[in-house]
């Protein structure tokens, strides 16, 4: 796992302080009562490549601000955004928040956590 500069970390605690969490349990109980939300993928295509959640989408976070409108123009949709372990996908969170997605959440402990509890993964 790569270590993370302190000014990074700072800058998603600051995210996470202005958007709403949940965790890995919470989103797969979802996904087993099929709950109705989109659930977006954060990460660099590379990492995409390597395996994601069932169901996902891929909306990079170097992307997400220019092409969410286009693929998800409802703004009171509900979206779990995740990462690699929780801070990217944060720092989305509030992007996107600001501009004007109403219900928006960020998947604490990301792809990692997701993984190292033994829940499924697709590999295209």
């Amino acid at each position: 796992m790569k270590e993370h500069s302190p000014s990074f970390v700072a800058l998603a605690k600051e995210a996470k302080s202005h958007i709403e969490e949940t965790d890995i349990y919470t989103v797969k109980k979802m996904m087993d009562n099929e709950e109705d939300f989109e659930l977006v993928d954060v990460r660099e295509e590379s990492e995409w490549d390597e395996g994601h959640l069932p169901s996902a989408i891929h909306l990079g976070k170097g992307i997400i601000e220019r092409d969410i409108e286009k693929v998800i123009p409802n703004r009171n949709r509900k979206l779990i955004l995740y990462c690699g372990g929780g801070f990217r996908s944060a720092l989305a969170a509030e992007s996107i928040k600001k501009m004007g997605y109403k219900n928006v959440l960020s998947m604490d402990g990301g792809f990692r956590a997701w993984r190292e509890a033994g829940f499924p993964i697709i590999m295209d």
